[in-house]
């Protein structure tokens, strides 16, 4: 049996993107940018659903449990003409946690910790911030929810976690995918082994 189609969706952008600040697990809403950026996902899903027959009622819907994936699915499922808040909840789809960096900038943890910024810079995939996650353990959970997957599946979740997913699935290594923009306002699909972005 194929593995079940992912319509992958990153939320839209918060003040906190804007500012270069790291989230983590952190709960910023949208800004308005991102309430635009999450609604044109929304349109974008609608027509690739239009193209390829897709009848969206028998699709799941599931998002990481931080707000701004929530509202962004909230958006999504509207411009779907769907009731907003039918959809379900998975925590293995949270962003990667940043620990103590979360709420900083890149130029400030630098400033913070020389050391252990520098040795995360060249070993991404496998150091973690102080009381934070490594993507190793990201991959391993985002692995586990896909082994999971009964259908095909519109999941709105995160940048980290949309790597993690491009790793478990061989289709990026470490190396290449830890430094990847997920872009925002996007649908990327990810279909019979490959992944195609639609902006």
């Amino acid at each position: 049996m194929p593995a079940p189609v992912i319509y992958y969706i990153r939320h839209g952008e918060t003040a906190w993107n804007a500012e270069g600040r790291l989230q983590g697990v952190q709960d910023i809403p949208l800004n308005d940018l991102g309430r635009r950026q999450a609604s044109h996902a929304g349109n974008i899903l609608a027509d690739l659903f239009t193209r390829d027959g897709r009848d969206k009622f028998s699709l799941s819907f599931v998002a990481s449990p931080l707000g701004r994936a929530r509202s962004t699915m909230e958006l999504v499922r509207g411009g779907l003409k769907l009731p907003p808040a039918d959809y379900a909840l998975d925590d293995r789809l949270r962003e990667i946690g940043y620990g103590q960096w979360e709420g900083s900038t890149l130029a400030q943890m630098q400033l913070s910790d020389p050391e252990l910024f520098a040795r995360r810079q060249a070993e991404k995939w496998t150091i973690s911030p102080p009381g934070g996650e490594s993507y190793v353990e990201v991959q391993a959970r985002v692995r586990d929810w896909h082994a999971s997957l009964l259908a095909d599946t519109v999941a709105v979740a995160h940048g980290g976690t949309a790597r993690a997913l491009m790793v478990a699935l061989g289709l990026e290594t470490p190396l290449s995918a830890a430094d990847l923009i997920i872009e925002q306002g996007a649908v990327y699909v990810f279909r019979d082994g490959g992944l195609r972005k639609y902006s």
